[in-house]
């Protein structure tokens, strides 16, 4: 589980005046939704959280601290100003310990797989997936390594290593990494295969196959 803490105070004036008001003194509005439906009012400092919440994904259980209250939360929401990317608000949902909580995690691809260096192509288009467990199970990440990756050679969900007591629950058959043949040359072997058939119907149809006319001979 990760360390993040962030240190949070309660939000009384729960408007947008009052958000406004944090703001220009540097700090975040945000709330805390829990299971049941509650929403806490918290602010906490804006360069802290900017600082501590670099690298931390959808599935990263992070510790607020509000006042001495800690809760453990995911980040599930970041409001940008399009204009200059400040953080105007901020979403956390609770989570319970010895509660199952579903979330997605992020799956990394990384190693240059043996197929690419032959002339293949990579093509990696799984970025998370989706899984089944308690709080403390939830990993944060899953690494993949491809090296060993071959031509016409794939990693599906079902191959990936989630742990004991995590149960997944997206689709075990999508293909998380693969290494095929560029398309360039798939289709010069088209073309190929298909000139040397040429032959091969003509005489099937009982037809030869056209010659050069002969050249004349010279006295």
């Amino acid at each position: 589980m990760s360390n993040v803490v962030f240190a949070a105070k309660n939000r009384a004036d729960a408007g947008s005046k009052g958000a406004r008001r944090l703001r220009k003194e540097g700090r975040i509005p945000a709330v805390v939704y829990g299971r049941s439906g509650t929403a806490l009012s918290i602010d906490m400092d804006a360069l802290e959280f900017i600082n501590s919440a670099k690298g931390i994904s959808e599935s990263t259980i992070v510790t607020i601290n509000v006042d001495g209250i800690t809760h453990q939360a995911f980040v599930k929401d970041t409001q940008r100003n399009i204009t200059n990317g400040q953080v105007l608000h901020v979403d956390f949902y609770e989570v319970e310990a010895g509660v199952i909580l579903r979330a997605k995690v992020s799956v990394h691809v990384h190693g240059n797989p043996v197929g690419v260096r032959e002339g293949g192509i990579l093509e990696a288009p799984l970025h998370d997936i989706e899984v089944e467990c308690l709080p403390k199970d939830l990993p944060e990440r899953l690494d993949v390594d491809i090296a060993e990756l071959k031509v016409n050679q794939s990693i599906h969900v079902r191959d990936l290593k989630l742990g004991d007591g995590v149960r997944l629950i997206s689709n075990p058959d999508q293909v998380v990494a693969l290494v095929k043949f560029a398309k360039a040359e798939v289709e010069v072997a088209a073309e190929t295969e298909a000139a040397a058939a040429e032959p091969a119907e003509a005489a099937k149809d009982g037809k030869e196959p056209a010659k050069e006319p002969a050249k004349d001979a010279k006295a």
